[in-house]
């Protein structure tokens, strides 16, 4: 690991000076970097301010008092989240270069900072968290390099996808040198259970993608089919970083369980916004087209509600899935479509899908003991249903 020295002292007494059960301003103190709290890092700086507003409007006044306050229990572990991405190994063969591209596009870096925050509720971060936590956030660029080539994805993160810059091929081979250097940073870090616990997660990941795959264009209403889907390629992902949080900082079982939990309905929330976004977000903020989604044949959530109020929508939602990925979506179809969605309420109805997973999350930290770090998952997950990307 190529860290700081003010990150190496940290991570070498188990960052117990800065977990949840502590003020949270100690986290800024153990890392050395009270004077980049404001800014903390470009990729956490949206999720940070996320937050902190978020824990104003729901009266955690303890939290939003300062800024020192929430980003300061999270800032520091991101920080070394982030130097240790900038450090995977950078060689020059082309998968390096097509796997460092995507990663330096930056990224909300959700997924390592719930390993954080799941630390925190128990001993602290310390450099088994870390290495967790960097191996979760490859794990999900893996998986992105992969569905670029699968979707035929010509951008991500609001520029040039990795295939596109560097070929089908390399992205392949960089997708898959990120999942070994995940598994290798899982290994060192000798967490009991975790290496194996990833291992299913990664399989469901694939079958839940298989699954999606062999459904393409069929536009099915079968909300166990997308509950499926939905639980496999993106809430799996979002339990192991609770669970192996939690077991890095030496939770019970029954705690550590109760952080899966909230990181299962936490994924499912995720995935329900996600799926909003490919039909009402902003390009520039989101950084790809709107329905893209759609015209690679998958059935979002909003998508789903509405065919199941209007299944006449059913033959126009498969004549833009047939379209050419080198044409552009007839502008006066896609207007059709979100007419429908519109009348149906479909995007409400996925909204308090979002919403229904946000509560059972928060329900799912009444099983652990209060501290900063649980008020901040509390909050984390309430920001899920108001992230704009």
């Amino acid at each position: 690991m190529t860290l700081t020295r003010a990150s190496r002292a940290s991570l070498a007494d188990g960052g117990a000076a800065a977990t949840g059960r502590h003020p949270a301003t100690a986290t800024a103190t153990a890392f050395g970097l009270e004077s980049l709290l404001p800014a903390a890092s470009s990729s956490s700086s949206e999720v940070l301010d996320t937050l902190q507003r978020l824990c104003a409007e729901r009266g955690l006044d303890g939290l939003a008092r300062s800024l020192s306050g929430l980003a300061g229990l999270v800032a520091g572990d991101l920080q070394v989240i982030e130097e240790e991405l900038t450090a995977v190994q950078r060689a020059d063969r082309v998968m390096h270069r097509a796997g460092s591209y995507l990663l330096g596009a930056g990224g909300k870096r959700i997924r390592p900072m719930c390993v954080a925050l799941a630390a925190r509720v128990g001993d602290g971060f310390d450099r088994r968290a870390a290495d967790l936590a960097v191996a979760v956030e490859l794990v999900h660029n893996a998986t992105l390099l992969h569905d670029d080539v699968i979707d035929l994805a010509t951008t991500r993160r609001g520029r040039a996808s990795a295939r596109t810059v560097f070929g089908n091929a390399a992205s392949i081979f960089a997708g898959d040198w990120l999942l070994i250097e995940s598994l290798r940073r899982v290994q060192r870090a000798a967490v009991p259970g975790t290496l194996s616990s990833l291992l299913e997660t990664i399989d469901k990941m694939i079958w839940a993608e298989s699954l999606q795959l062999e459904n393409r264009g069929r536009f099915e209403t079968d909300l166990d089919l997308y509950l499926s889907i939905a639980e496999g390629k993106s809430a799996s992902l979002f339990r192991w970083a609770m669970a192996a949080g939690g077991a890095a900082a030496g939770l019970s079982e029954s705690q550590c369980h109760a952080l899966e939990e909230y990181g299962g309905h936490l994924g499912m929330a995720f995935q329900a916004v996600d799926d909003v976004l490919d039909l009402s977000g902003d390009e520039a903020t989101t950084g790809k087209a709107l329905f893209t989604d759609l015209r690679e044949g998958k059935l979002t959530h909003p998508l789903l509600v509405a065919l199941q109020r209007q299944p006449a929508l059913r033959p126009l939602l498969q004549e833009l899935a047939s379209v050419d990925h080198e044409m552009q979506l007839p502008a006066q179809r896609c207007a059709d479509v979100l007419a429908v969605v519109e009348e149906t309420d479909a995007l409400e109805a996925s909204r308090a899908f979002a919403r229904e997973r946000v509560e059972k999350a928060s329900l799912a930290l009444r099983q652990l003991p209060k501290s900063d770090a649980t008020a901040a998952l509390a909050v984390v997950a309430h920001s899920i249903i108001h992230r704009s990307h």
